[in-house]
Parts: C-alpha cells; structure tokens; sequence
C-alpha cells in the first residue's frame, strides 16, 4: 500500500469522524430546544387534505393576562396536556346556592336515626348539604376570573357563577398557550389574572383530533374521544409495556384498541402490527375512562369496566366552533307531582341546574351521561317507590328516544328537588325530590351545530 493510499484513508476516516462529532453536536442542540411537543410531533405525519384551516376552529382560543399585566393569545390547552377543545368541559365546585332562598328553611333540613345496638334512640336533623359541582363546556363560557379563594366563571348567557378557587381542578393546573409573538407559554395559576374565551383565529398548524367509534357490552358511541380523559389529539400519546420491553405510540398511528384483560389491551397499528400493551394506568383498571361527544347524548363517559373496543376514524375536522355554541336558555317545562298536581313555569332542577346548557348526568351500564338539559324532553321517576338504588329512572330526549338511567348522580335521593317559577312570578314553588313524579320540558333552539364536518 502506497503512502498516498494511507494519507487518503486517513484523510477519508478523519472526514467521517468530523460528521459524525457535527451530528452528535445537532442531535445533543435539538434535545435542548424548547420545542412545542404537538405542532412538533404532528408536523412528522402527513395531513390529509381536509385538514385545513377551517377545520382548527375546534380548538380552544383565548387571551390570558397575568397579574403582571402581561397578555398572552393564542390556542389554549389547560394543564398543558388536558382540555383543548371547545366542547371540554371546565369543572370546579359551587359552595354557595342563592336558589336555597326560594325554599322554606324547614325543607332543607333531613331527620335521621341514631342507632344504638340495631335500637333507634334519638333523631338528629341537620342542614342538606346543597353544594354542588360545577360543569360547563368551553364553548358556554365567556370567561374565567379569580380573586382570592374564588373563581368567577362567566357564562354566555351572562349568568355568573362564584367557585371554590381550590376545588377548580382545571384552573388549579393551569393553560398553556400557543402565542404567536411569544412561543409556547405555560402559565401556573396564580400567574394568572384573567381568561377571556374568544373565537378561534387561524391556525397556521395544529394536531388532529381523535375521533372513532367505542363499543360496550349494552351499545356503541361515536365522535370525537378521549384517552383516560386526557389524550384527544393524534399527536397524544399512549404508553405500556410489552413482553419486549416498553413501547409509546402516537394515537394517530393506532387503528384501535380492545380490552385484552383487566390489566391490558391490545393495541393495534394503521400498518397492521399489534401490540398487547401492560403495566401502565392507561391500559388497565387505572383507566379513568373514554369520553365520547356522541352528539345524541352531549358526551358520556365509558368505564374501563365496560370498555371493549375503540376503532379510531370516521371523523374530520375538530368539531364545532366557539360561535356554534348559542348562550343557554332558562329551562321551562312542567313538573307533575305524585299527589296529581302540575306546575308549569321556569324550572331549576336539583336547585342547580337552571338553563338549557347546564347538564343532566347519571349513569347507566358503566356509561356515565352528561346530557344538556337542552337535549332533555321529559324524566319519568319510578312509579312507587321514587328514584332509590337499584331503580331507574326514563330520560326522554327531544330525538325520541328513551334512556333508562339509574338512579344515581343527578337523579339520585340527594336531589335537591325542583323550583317552578309560575306566570313569571320571583316567588317560586317548591317540590322536594320525592314528591316528583314527571317533569316535561320545554324545546329550545338547537344545542349543537349541524353534523356536517367544518373544513
């Protein structure tokens, strides 16, 4: 071998090293970029046409100001990885319930027995506790506000609601926000002064939204989903263990997925491959559930414990718009009593819920429902012995069809019962829980907007 030949390979390995010691300094920069995980992660895939501008209006949108006086717009996703889109739900928890100052002190007291050695001595009465959870979808509110050991969330509609600021579980994790001066922001909670909703502007690049198909043992849900009520974009994504070792799929790479047992699923790619994935929440009885917007209920929950299947696709765009959410109505209807007599007038059920956005929720078959009111035709309580456990009550939407839901939730002994607002009195009538035998509402404008995919 010449001297020549040595000088070249030489030079040729030192000009391969030189390329790689370049890659390794690129790949150890790209690691240290603060790079936005879902317009990063989603740019690897493909969109298909449909996917367009138009079609972003989905996402949640917002100016944040902080206590600083700093303002930050852009798209919104609370707790950074949770709640993106406009028919997500903000929950928290009302302390206080000015309705109570319709009903007679008396009324709102319960006598139990206390017990000694199975012999009841005494009773003791004390004060309902009217507490209640708070649930509205981003598209219904206006804005969110705190101050102090309170969150004032502002409605469409105008109506405003005073939270416990600590129990606000979606505030209390804070927003992230996609500005398009500052880049990506997370902001904590007690940065924030102000969250005014506003309506979608362009997006020059966001994730796909999930949607599919989840089948259970009593029916099946189609729309737009929810992984562990967490994950709803394609750029999400799921984790387990496999006989082989840990395994993270992009949700838009998954086909389906079906219970394979207890403690794991069986995951199953676009290109064919399957997966049988262990060891973590989110595929075994840790699951917190599937939300599904089927547009016939408003959303459900499915329970792991009724899960079977998820066939991801059918669906396009990323669901309905700010504006496609109309501010809620006052709910009017009319409730019969056991004893035979009728009320007609504006309603407030439970001693909560008194417009058409507000929501009606009970379960049935590990499915829990979160139907508007709007949505909501009559409730038929059980004939004889009122709405206790192990009975069910009949939910007619304004469709036509009937579902029989348990008595739990909303539709439970803790009701609070109803106030009927007659001819457009202030005053209103009071009718406890077990005194009610029917209530029949009245229709209202459409809840959602038309099923035609935006885009």
């Amino acid at each position: 071998m010449t001297r020549a030949r040595i000088a070249g390979g030489t030079a040729a390995l030192l000009l391969v090293a030189l390329f790689v010691a370049l890659g390794l300094v690129a790949a150890r920069l790209l690691r240290n970029v603060d790079i936005d995980a879902d317009v990063a992660a989603a740019a690897a895939i493909p969109r298909s046409p449909a996917t367009s501008v138009e079609a972003h209006q989905g996402f949640l949108y917002g100016r944040v100001t902080t206590h600083g006086a700093a303002a930050y717009e852009g798209r919104l996703r609370f707790g950074g990885d949770e709640e993106a889109f406009w028919g997500d739900y903000f929950n928290g928890f009302k302390e206080e319930n000015p309705w109570t100052a319709n009903v007679p002190p008396e009324r709102l007291t319960e006598s139990r027995p206390v017990t000694v050695l199975g012999v009841d001595i005494t009773r003791r009465s004390r004060r309902l506790n009217l507490g209640r959870p708070f649930m509205a979808r981003f598209g219904d509110i206006r804005r969110i506000e705190p101050g102090g050991r309170e969150l004032l969330v502002t409605l469409k509609s105008g109506t405003m609601f005073v939270l416990d600021r600590f129990d606000a579980d979606d505030f209390a994790d804070g927003v992230r926000v996609w500005d398009h001066r500052h880049g990506v922001v997370d902001l904590g909670e007690r940065r924030i002064s102000a969250i005014e909703l506003l309506p979608t502007a362009d997006l020059e690049a966001a994730p796909d939204r999930l949607h599919g198909t989840v089948r259970t043992a009593h029916g099946s849900f189609t729309g737009f989903v929810q992984w562990d009520r967490q994950s709803g974009v394609g750029a999400d994504e799921l984790q387990g263990r496999t006989a082989d070792g840990e395994l993270s799929l992009r949700f838009d790479a998954i086909r389906a997925i079906a219970r394979d047992s207890e403690d794991s699923a069986l995951v199953t790619l676009r290109d064919g491959r399957g997966y049988v994935l262990s060891g973590t929440r989110a595929v075994g009885r840790g699951n917190r559930g599937v939300y599904v917007d089927d547009r016939r209920y408003g959303r459900v929950l499915v329970s792991w414990e009724a899960f079977k299947r998820l066939d991801f696709g059918g669906g396009d765009g990323s669901g309905p718009a700010y504006d496609d959410f109309p501010p809620g109505q006052p709910l009017s209807g009319t409730v019969t009593t056991r004893s035979g007599g009728r009320l007609a007038g504006r309603l407030v059920f439970d001693l909560d819920e008194s417009e058409t956005t507000e929501t009606l929720d009970a379960p049935a078959g590990g499915v829990d429902y979160t139907i508007p009111f709007g949505l909501v035709s009559s409730v038929a309580l059980p004939a004889q012995e009122g709405c206790g456990p192990g009975r069910h009550a009949s939910v007619t939407l304004h469709s036509g069809e009937t579902l029989e839901l348990e008595c739990a939730g909303d539709l439970s002994e803790g009701n609070g019962g109803m106030l009927v607002f007659t001819d457009g009195s202030e005053s209103a009538e009071y009718v406890a829980w077990v005194d009610v035998k029917r209530i029949d509402l009245d229709r209202t404008p459409a809840m959602f907007p038309p099923p035609a995919p935006r885009g």
